[in-house]
């Protein structure tokens, strides 16, 4: 797979998978509402785009599509659309690497865990693509597991309690096409302690 090329599209139309998505989007919304349904929308948009090429963007062409079909101006669309880290307004590769650097996640080690992926996904650094396809690697703000720090999302997936060697592992097995499941790569369950629970730790208890 060559690197994604910041190409515009030359139209978009929303396939069956996401129209059937839409359908209960905006019964969710009153009449005269469906506007508020801008966001949840150009997720639709951005998931039929990385199935559709294996690069979950938004092109602006599909921005206008949103726009018609919510009928509110195009304008509105790209605010939100530019406003959102959530959406990626140019190609990005196969897996998006979002680290985050902020203090719990710093203090812990992110600095190893973007390393890795630097080295480990042949990355420059952040906002870069490797030469692959496969990699995008974007610095994040918080995302709120702060707990099991330092992490990265790929996709939409949260990979936890991260270090050099567990993140290269990570990176690796994505390259062979595997999917390792989400979450602790220590084995943690959910939040708790370092040292494991130390109390309800029968079934039963509370």
């Amino acid at each position: 797979m060559s690197a994604p090329v910041h190409e515009e599209p030359t139209s978009f139309a929303f396939d069956a998978e996401s129209e059937a998505r839409i359908a209960t989007i905006i019964r969710r919304y009153p009449e005269g509402k469906q506007a508020s349904a801008v966001i949840p929308l150009l997720y639709v948009v951005q998931k039929q785009m990385g199935r559709q090429t294996g690069s979950a963007w938004v092109p602006r062409v599909a921005m206008d599509v949103v726009a018609e079909r919510l009928a509110m101006p195009p304008i509105r669309v790209y605010e939100v659309a530019t406003f959102y880290f959530m959406f990626n307004t140019r190609p990005i590769g196969r897996f998006h690497l979002q680290v985050c650097g902020t203090t719990p996640c710093w203090l812990r080690g992110s600095d190893e865990v973007l390393r890795a992926c630097k080295d480990a996904g042949a990355l420059k650094g952040y906002g870069d693509t490797s030469a692959d396809g496969l990699f995008t690697l974007t610095e994040m703000e918080c995302m709120g597991a702060c707990v099991n720090a330092p992490m990265i999302a790929v996709d939409d997936d949260y990979y936890e309690d991260l270090d050099y060697e567990s993140t290269v592992k990570l990176i690796e097995a994505l390259k062979r096409g595997e999917r390792p499941a989400p979450g602790s790569a220590r084995g943690r369950r959910s939040s708790e302690a370092e040292g494991g629970a130390t109390s309800l730790t029968e079934a039963g208890q509370g």
